[in-house]
């Protein structure tokens, strides 16, 4: 983690040297405290409203556990956020099996469905947003049917144990996996509710749309003020480009997506490389910075097992 926040700085730092670094230090002065914490308190928005939503889709899976407890297990995952794939989020898994004595196979879902949930939240907000602005996004209308397409196959078992099944037969390789990932896709079921989606997806859209909405500010407040739907528009690309690299925290496609496009609105470059900064560092490695402080904390009560689980 501290090798890739290194990298992270280092590669704004040559852009900004290229730039020059008294215009981006400039822009980047042209913020308060008051303003940054503005922009950390809409993050901190976001984080909370998807931390309720993974509280819902707990309850509909029949999980033994308490609000407080499903928020800590959600911040706490923040602190495996910069993994390759996100795939030490997975430790949300292992608290639950620790606290509830649920295996993988049986808390898979939450985790799927809260992954398929931003997706589409992501998605509707991104095509809204290019409809909205003046002038689209070079690959947004792919990127937007992608992410909806990878959260409409999530939410459906059929279709997800449909494409289980056959990459199975293209592999026919590791046949107790591919058996537990099928019967975790069944369990998708539980998600069909129409109340429970309509629920999800609103928590996921405020959320998302709090961090677009701080980009925006963040933007008038350097001088570079694009309109808000187009800021919006830009920073969900930018985090669901960076995504879909698979790169840890999407750390470089993110940043090199959000700074092209910025300069391609007419932000003079040193502009565009503080913005991004700030906003990378107020969201996605603010959101690191609250999982490990919520990680210990998480291990501490995992460890006293399934008698330490919350009365709702």
């Amino acid at each position: 983690m501290g090798g890739l926040l290194g990298l992270f700085l280092a590669g704004l730092a040559g852009l900004a040297a290229a730039t020059g670094w008294q215009e981006t230090l400039a822009q980047i002065a042209r913020l308060g405290w008051v303003q940054i914490a503005a922009l950390l308190g809409l993050s901190l928005v976001n984080y909370i409203l998807r931390g309720l939503r993974w509280h819902l889709f707990a309850r509909r899976l029949g999980l033994p556990t308490g609000l407080v407890g499903n928020l800590r297990h959600f911040l706490g995952g923040f602190a495996m956020v910069v993994t390759p794939g996100r795939v030490g989020e997975l430790i949300r898994m292992r608290w639950i099996g620790r606290e509830t004595g649920w295996s993988f196979d049986r808390s898979a879902p939450l985790v799927l469905v809260d992954r398929a949930s931003d997706l589409a939240a992501m998605a509707l907000i991104l095509g809204l947003a290019i409809a909205a602005a003046a002038t689209g996004i070079a690959g947004g209308v792919p990127v937007t049917l992608l992410a909806l397409a990878a959260a409409v196959i999530v939410t459906r078992p059929a279709l997800l144990a449909c494409a289980i099944g056959r990459t199975y037969a293209a592999l026919r390789r590791f046949p107790r996996a591919f058996a537990r990932a099928r019967a975790a896709a069944r369990s998708m079921e539980r998600f069909s509710h129409g109340p429970v989606l309509a629920g999800a997806l609103a928590l996921g859209m405020a959320g998302w749309l709090a961090e677009g909405w701080a980009f925006h500010l963040l933007l008038v407040w350097m001088g570079a003020d694009i309109g808000a739907a187009r800021a919006v528009a830009i920073f969900v690309f930018a985090t669901l480009a960076g995504g879909l690299t698979g790169a840890p925290g999407g750390v470089g496609g993110a940043e090199a997506a959000m700074i092209a496009l910025l300069t391609l609105d007419g932000v003079p470059l040193e502009a565009a490389v503080a913005a991004t900064a700030v906003i990378r560092l107020t969201t996605l490695w603010f959101a690191l910075a609250i999982g490990l402080a919520v990680l210990p904390l998480a291990e501490r009560a995992s460890l006293k097992g399934p008698d330490a689980v919350e009365v709702r």
